[in-house]
């Protein structure tokens, strides 16, 4: 393994928002647990199963038997309430805040109202783009969500840089042409293929003139 630093010019940068934005882990885990266990299912399946996909792609697979798309919105709600233990990833106020309006969005599997109460609940400013669940007909890995959010910020897919923290996201950054920086952890997993890996956005030093955009990556890891 070798750091370097390495710098990637864009015209916008595309955010996953849990685990690279917001730490919602304790939420995220208490719901899903909570809910495994209402419908006798094993916790610890459904929570390697749930990051990184939308709610209703998770719950589908779990229980079938089940009204997916109402069962997803029901937990939503509930975290969407449930914001203690909600924190700001390490970086994310001063890398956002550093890039241009226009110049950057959310692209999140879960739902406009789940996103917006988490961004809210640390104080990270709302978006102009944000494309959620609501707004794709398939979620991570499908690139669909990335290639929207490109297009709603007028700039071409592959001239984007995608901050991911799991491999759907990474693979669906993949697929629209994006290049992609990992968040490290157990979710990236050893599979994922971003074209660098840092330990946070506090990695990230954006210089901007207004226009394009370019990353400094401090302490990166190339994979």
């Amino acid at each position: 393994m070798t750091t370097a630093d390495v710098e990637l010019g864009c015209a916008a940068v595309l955010f996953d928002l849990d685990g690279v934005l917001v730490d919602s882990g304790p939420t995220i885990e208490r719901s899903w647990r909570r809910w495994a266990t209402m419908r006798g299912i094993p916790e610890e399946s459904v929570l390697a199963a749930c990051h990184g996909r939308p709610s209703a792609e998770t719950i589908a697979e779990f229980a079938a038997h089940l009204d997916a798309a109402a069962e997803a919105s029901q937990l939503e709600r509930q975290q969407a309430l449930d914001t203690e233990g909600l924190s700001r990833c390490p970086g994310a106020a001063r890398v956002i805040t550093a890039l241009p309006p226009g110049r950057w969005a959310v692209v999140t599997s879960g739902s406009r109202p789940l996103a917006t109460a988490r961004l809210r609940g640390v104080r990270l400013p709302v978006p102009e783009v944000m494309v959620t669940a609501d707004d794709v007909s398939a979620g991570k890995p499908s690139p669909e969500g990335y290639l929207k959010a490109a297009e709603r910020l007028g700039v071409p897919a592959e001239q984007c840089v995608v901050v991911e923290d799991a491999r759907p996201g990474v693979l669906a950054a993949r697929a629209a042409g994006c290049r992609v920086v990992g968040i490290a952890g157990d979710l990236l997993g050893p599979e994922s293929e971003p074209d660098l890996v840092v330990s946070s956005l506090a990695d990230l030093r954006v210089v901007s003139d207004g226009g394009d955009v370019t990353l400094h990556v401090r302490r990166a890891v190339h994979v």
